[in-house]
């Protein structure tokens, strides 16, 4: 496949007080610059630079995506609506400019003239070590690149200096676009080598505050909780250079204050809004409001099933009928969620995902499986995750309420952002409100992460079971050979045996809400639900 031929492939791989004006433009010379700086802000910044980090959270990845080149990326496309969104189905190349898909491998050529940040020309040996890195750092994107059976180093083979290939242990396929996704970034491995120790052997120290990438921005500040700011690589080959030289991320973390700010027109984009603000905003009509259903996403409240008493499924099951379902799309959402509740039935026919369960607020059906369930009263904790606390709070106290009718005492604890997947990942939170939303769309990829025996980070329950895994292993076997009924029958049984047996009860599917001043373009949906600065456009 040559660049033009790759450049058209259409291939489907099945602060509570009023704020100031940020004083970033203080002087005529620096008013003059505006043009080419946005000035973006959200609730939580990044608490590490590198997606391989331990416990990096979600606006961590920003920094990955904006600072590190993929081999290869995915196409936009228009939505119905007039916004922008990255294309599933379809790939073009990032770093690689030619990719030839074999029976069991897949071969890149590297853009010549790639360098990183540094001056350092990207070289194969960059690609592969960073795939090795990938692959042996553990933890999350480890298992990551497993979803796509990128396992093992073996698999990453330097051809030449400018050419990289990819062996695969087995047909995955997911694993084309298990490249696309922001984890095997290309790392600089002399500079990372120069940084490493004994102890840390990938220099995870050093990338948690500093970037070593050759993408199109590089941070050349960094002031947790408070800013980030990245400066323009002029040097990118990776794709069309962006109009904006400078990107400045200012952590606000006051909904109330992120809103004055955009409406007053000191704020460029307000990113990742609540659903009330979004509501309320739109109606104003005085800036851009996008909005886009989050796909294979949902929030759900996750029972950790290891320990009692959600051991227990019957006390599961009572909690899932007596969930207040209505009250937390109406109230705590204001509408502005896809109910992911009384369908038909917990046996599902179709292998759409994500879609509704078939518990609704039933209380004399929960009391009585409480009876059932002989646990008797239950004095637990809901936890839930501070960086998103305007929307997971109102949701844990309606939950707690509500659980209160039924015997069930819950304490609220609220886990600061900085170190929430830190306690996901002790599995120790008896009960948690949690978003999960799987990068690759595809209903098997949720339940690899979720449900799957690896009990990987995002399995909060701890589920772990031997027959749910072995149909999510059938559905990935089926896709791989486009065994279509074979597929059909896995996906609707594995979802339906999660419904039965409920170690997480799916509330609702959110979107993700974005407000822009009018003369921003560009913005585009993503799988990893952040902030691509690389297409927008300020006029």
């Amino acid at each position: 496949m040559n660049r033009r031929e790759f450049l058209k492939s259409t291939t489907a791989i099945a602060a509570t007080s009023a704020v100031s004006a940020p004083a970033i433009f203080s002087t005529s010379a620096e008013a003059q610059s505006r043009k080419e700086t946005l000035l973006l802000i959200t609730e939580n910044g990044p608490n590490n630079l590198d997606i391989h980090g331990v416990g990096t959270n979600r606006p961590g990845y920003e920094a990955s995506w904006n600072c590190y080149d993929r081999l290869i990326t995915h196409p936009t496309k228009t939505l119905s609506d007039g916004s922008l969104s990255y294309d599933r189905d379809k790939f073009e190349p990032e770093l690689a400019d030619d990719m030839k898909v074999g029976d069991m491998s897949v071969t890149f050529k590297l853009k010549k003239g790639a360098k990183f940040h540094d001056g350092k020309p990207v070289t194969a040996k960059d690609v592969k070590w960073s795939y090795d890195r990938a692959v042996s750092v553990g933890g999350f994107p480890t298992v990551q690149m497993k979803a796509g059976s990128l396992e093992k180093k073996e698999q990453f083979v330097v051809v030449d200096d400018n050419t990289f290939r990819v062996d695969f242990i087995k047909k995955n396929h997911l694993a084309i676009p298990d490249m696309a996704v922001i984890v095997p970034g290309i790392y600089n491995s002399a500079l990372l080598q120069s940084k490493a120790t004994e102890k840390d052997p990938w220099a995870l120290e050093y990338t948690k505050s500093n970037t070593a990438g050759s993408g199109a921005y590089k941070v050349t500040g960094w002031k947790p909780g408070v800013e980030t700011i990245y400066e323009r690589n002029e040097a990118w080959v990776g794709g069309k250079l962006p109009q904006l030289r400078r990107v400045i991320w200012r952590t606000i973390p006051s909904s109330g204050n992120r809103r004055a700010l955009m409406e007053r027109g000191d704020a460029d984009i307000s990113f990742d809004l609540p659903a009330k603000d979004f509501t309320e905003m739109k109606k104003d009509g005085k800036l851009s409001l996008i909005s886009n259903p989050i796909g294979n996403g949902m929030y759900s409240l996750e029972l950790n099933v290891v320990k009692p008493p959600f051991n227990n499924e019957k006390v599961r099951q009572a909690i899932a009928y007596a969930l207040p379902y209505d009250k937390i799309i109406n109230a705590g959402m204001f509408g502005h969620a896809r109910p992911l509740f009384g369908g038909a039935s917990n046996d599902v026919t179709s292998t759409a995902w994500p879609q509704p369960t078939g518990y609704k607020t039933d209380m004399e059906k929960a009391k009585a499986l409480m009876g059932e369930s002989g646990a008797g009263e239950i004095d637990s904790t809901i936890s839930f995750d501070l960086g998103d606390a305007v929307n997971s709070e109102p949701i844990a106290v309606l939950i707690q309420e509500s659980l209160n009718q039924i015997g069930i005492k819950l304490a609220i604890n609220k886990v600061p952002g900085a170190n929430w997947r830190s306690e996901m990942a002790k599995k120790s939170m008896p009960m948690m409100v949690n978003f999960f939303s799987g990068w690759l769309d595809y209903p098997e990829y949720f339940y690899f992460w979720c449900y799957s025996g690896l009990n990987a980070i995002f399995n909060t329950p701890s589920y772990v079971n031997k027959d749910m895994d072995a149909m999510i292993d059938g559905a990935y076997a089926a896709a791989a050979v486009n065994d279509t009924a074979k597929y059909d029958t896995d996906v609707k049984s594995f979802i339906s045996k999660a419904y039965k047996e409920v170690p997480r009860i799916p509330l609702f599917q959110p979107y993700l809400n974005v407000a822009t001043q009018k003369n921003i373009s560009g913005y585009q949906y993503w799988f990893h639900r952040q902030v691509d600065y690389r297409k927008i456009v300020k006029a």
